[in-house]
């Protein structure tokens, strides 16, 4: 089985052109798959049958995964059955009859405006050497970029004179995000008093570099961003997302339309971006309860 899953790991990256992150997951979920497929002595795909599949998806359950991670995994395994039927590597298809779990989308966390602010005002305040720490912030709220995405950027990725950024998202697919007159001010001081003390030869194009002049990891930002919601005093349940969430909430509220921002995001599927439409639906419920003479 490990073999076969190599098979299909190296199909969905050629055929797909899957990011390195994601072929990892795929990896992980589908070997804990088999793992559990072996210990009911199950070594072949013919022998796999619809019972051992959900055997499994009851058994992430009672470990206390979400139905939202199983979904995951369910589909990382539905891909694997169809490829190797396609293939004429298993005459049948286990999960055909599976039923994806329910799935209630849970609404993201965000940040007020004015938390945002409160949090780039600190960062601002910070001192010389961590100056790059408010670039970073001030770009990442301006762009909606993922994390990965941004630690990616190079010096040609951006167009301060114009105004946008290029970033490379999911499956090496380029995008052009705007960014505002902030973040233009922000990158400027940052490529022009700031990154030429830390750069050296090694350091190539990189925009954003670690004191060792060396590119910052996904880890740094998200210690970035902790940090200084930290000191901002907000006590929400963030993540890395958090940031990009609030800049897709902040647009909608603003009555940016949903396709723009889909392709802002990078999101291959519009019901991806539209989760962010419960987001204001939400705070427009908050504001109808709290002034409402009857709500």
């Amino acid at each position: 089985m490990k073999e076969l899953i190599g098979e299909f790991i190296n199909y969905i990256a050629v055929e797909r052109g899957l990011a390195k992150n994601t072929l990892l997951a795929y990896t992980k979920d589908l070997e804990k798959y088999t793992e559990f497929l072996s210990v009911g002595k199950v070594q072949n795909p013919d022998e796999v049958s619809r019972n051992h599949v959900t055997g499994f998806m009851l058994a992430l359950k009672k470990q206390g995964m979400s139905a939202t991670s199983i979904c995951r995994y369910l589909a990382a395994i539905k891909m694997f059955h169809r490829f190797l039927v396609r293939e004429n590597l298993s005459k049948e298809d286990p999960t055909t009859l599976v039923d994806t779990p329910k799935l209630f989308k849970r609404v993201p966390e965000v940040l007020t405006q004015k938390e945002v602010e409160v949090i780039l005002q600190v960062a601002q305040q910070a001192r010389f050497g961590k100056k790059r720490d408010y670039v970073i912030l001030e770009l990442f709220y301006a762009s909606g970029m993922r994390v990965s995405e941004l630690v990616d950027l190079k010096l040609t990725s951006i167009n301060l004179e114009i105004g946008f950024v290029r970033a490379l998202g999911k499956g090496s697919k380029e995008r052009i995000i705007p960014i505002g007159k902030k973040a233009r001010e922000a990158l400027a001081y940052y490529c022009e008093k700031i990154r030429p003390k830390v750069a050296s030869p090694s350091s190539a194009d990189i925009l954003f570099l670690n004191p060792s002049g060396k590119k910052l990891s996904r880890q740094s930002v998200w210690h970035i961003i902790k940090k200084y919601m930290r000191l901002a005093g907000i006590k929400k349940n963030i993540k890395p997302h958090t940031l990009r969430h609030t800049f897709a909430t902040h647009l909608l509220e603003h009555g940016a339309d949903l396709r723009s921002v889909q392709e802002m995001l990078g999101h291959a599927d519009i019901s991806t971006t539209q989760i962010y439409t419960h987001v204001d639906r939400e705070r427009l419920k908050s504001v109808h309860k709290q002034f409402h003479p009857r709500g």
